[in-house]
């Protein structure tokens, strides 16, 4: 594992107009504490922190901060960005000692390819994409690989399947499943021809009122239309309530 160093400048706590100052200028704020000491701040260089961050690319190398005459082994405990350009505005550092073992996040990658995805179309499930592991600050791994090249349908990777190095321990239950390759899910079409049971029922009130209109015309046959006509020349019946046409009273009298 590269070692990583940087260099940092004991700061006092400062207004946050001071702070933005600290950021144009160039350096990072930051804290350090942990280990039973006394926490202080001090600022980064940005361009040094982002070279160490970048060239390792690992979420728990271990740094070895030099502030004046003294040096802090640390882990990078938080990093706090901009929400609009993703810089980096503060740093949280976790001082560590070398002889006493840590707990840590460790990132699980997929090795290799499974057959029964391969071949048999199956479908990997990435369940635990991290473990938490116990070991030395110095032998923190930076992932583990899970190898599923002997993974057919139905199999499993388990915690107690992961190799991990000498020294590292693993916090998680050993029977815990890691990955799953599973059968794929096929959906049945209906068969043609084949209505859906809700396509073919109709509303209660749609059904009323055939029946309402099948009563008033029950005296006419259905689809016999002459039936249902009037007769030719006659004259349609005078409207239910309608009073009788006066007679014409005789011409002179």
């Amino acid at each position: 594992m590269k070692e990583l160093k940087l260099d940092g400048q004991k700061r006092t706590r400062g207004t946050r107009g001071e702070v933005n100052t600290l950021r144009r200028n160039g350096r990072i704020p930051a804290v350090v504490y942990g280990d039973n000491q006394e926490a202080f701040t001090l600022s980064i260089d940005a361009k040094q922190l982002q070279t160490a961050i970048h060239s390792e690319r690992r979420r728990n190398a271990l740094i070895t901060l030099q502030v004046d005459k003294d040096s802090h082994p640390v882990l990078v405990k938080e990093i706090q960005r901009n929400v609009i350009t993703r810089a980096i505005i503060h740093v949280d550092f976790h001082r560590v000692s070398l002889k006493q073992k840590v707990e840590a996040s460790v990132p699980v990658h997929v090795k290799g390819e499974a057959p029964g995805v391969k071949l048999g179309g199956g479908v990997l499930e990435h369940l635990v994409r991290e473990v938490r592991v116990r070991c030395l600050p110095t032998e923190i791994p930076a992932s583990l690989d899970a190898d599923v090249s002997a993974l057919q349908i139905g199999n499993a990777l388990r915690v107690k399947d992961l190799k991990v190095p000498e020294g590292v321990e693993l916090l998680l239950e050993g029977e815990s499943m890691i990955i799953n390759v599973v059968a794929p899910t096929i959906l049945e079409e209906p068969a043609a021809g084949t209505v859906p049971e809700a396509a073919s029922t109709e509303p209660e009130v749609i059904k009323k009122g055939k029946v309402e209109e099948g009563e008033e015309g029950a005296a006419a046959a259905p689809g016999d239309k002459k039936a249902a006509a009037p007769a030719a020349g006659a004259k349609p019946a005078a409207a239910a309530g309608a009073k009788p046409a006066e007679a014409k009273k005789p011409e002179g009298k």
